[in-house]
């Protein structure tokens, strides 16, 4: 997939870059296979703002997809089609039965390409079986967390985890964070990278198209007064925040570690954070 520029008719355009869609097959989406999406502009039940810079946007509709393949179905790519709810592609297949099913699409996913699920599928790209049927060295995608309940991780556009050994009941996996981490030989896993791997080299280029993505202006906390938040006031003209940056809430940011569940502690090999630090 390639990177789409535009002519720079205006200063926005000159910036902008947008996604390559030949790879996309059908602009239609299955009508079954989708639900209407409310936009709650980053408010809670209650009515207040949780998520600040949430609003606006184009409408969509959700596609659902299923993470969570039996095992021993022989699908086929009906059509690849674009989701405005995610980074990456979406494959339209056709299992066995005659039912219709979203699943994310890699690389190596074409029209007309049969794909199979189950310890019983064979070792090729966009199969998906358990951790303990895939070969050592190998690039997946959408790994279960616990056995059973659907690929939880590396699912956004371009996105790989590599297998780097199996040991007991357990398989370490380097995350594309740099992370290693222990998954349980059950859970399964997709061969190949996902999709669309040039998404991250967009250029938005304009104020407006993060408008209608629904993402609201922000504004710095230096240039706010003191009682908005904590890098706001002072006399005079441009400075820092003059301490440690903070939230608007007081809370450390910016290297301040907030990860909150340990519960998953100890399936962590080696942390992402180890990984930078030796760069």
């Amino acid at each position: 997939m390639a990177i789409k520029a535009y002519n720079p008719t205006t200063p926005a355009r000159r910036g902008m870059t947008s996604q390559d869609m030949s790879e996309v097959t059908t602009r239609k989406p299955l009508k079954s296979l989708i639900k209407s999406k409310k936009q709650n502009a980053g408010r809670n039940n209650t009515g207040r703002i949780t998520v600040r810079h949430r609003g606006g946007g184009v409408r969509r509709h959700y596609r659902l997809l299923n993470h969570r393949m039996a095992a021993g179905m022989t699908l086929t790519i009906e059509e690849i089609e674009y989701d405005p709810n995610r980074s990456a592609r979406i494959a339209r297949v056709k299992d066995q039965d005659g039912l219709y099913h979203y699943i994310l699409a890699d690389t190596q996913m074409v029209k007309g390409k049969v794909l199979k699920t189950g310890a019983d599928a064979p070792v090729e790209a966009s199969n998906r079986m358990p951790l303990a049927n895939i070969p050592v060295g190998s690039q997946i995608y959408s790994i279960e967390i616990n056995p059973g309940k659907g690929g939880q991780m590396v699912r956004s556009a371009g996105t790989k985890a590599q297998l780097m050994a199996k040991e007991g009941d357990y398989a370490m996996v380097r995350m594309p964070s740099g992370e290693v981490r222990k998954f349980r030989l059950e859970c399964e896993a997709t061969l190949g990278v996902v999709g669309n791997v040039q998404h991250q080299n967009v250029k938005i280029g304009s104020a407006g198209r993060n408008r209608r993505k629904g993402i609201r202006p922000s504004v710095r906390g230096v240039v706010m007064n003191a009682a908005d938040h904590p890098h706001g006031g002072g006399d005079g003209g441009r400075h820092g925040s003059g301490k440690p940056p903070r939230t608007p809430w007081g809370q450390l940011t910016l290297g301040y570690r907030t990860r909150r569940r340990k519960d998953t502690t100890k399936m962590i090999v080696k942390s992402r954070h180890d990984a930078k630090r030796k760069r």
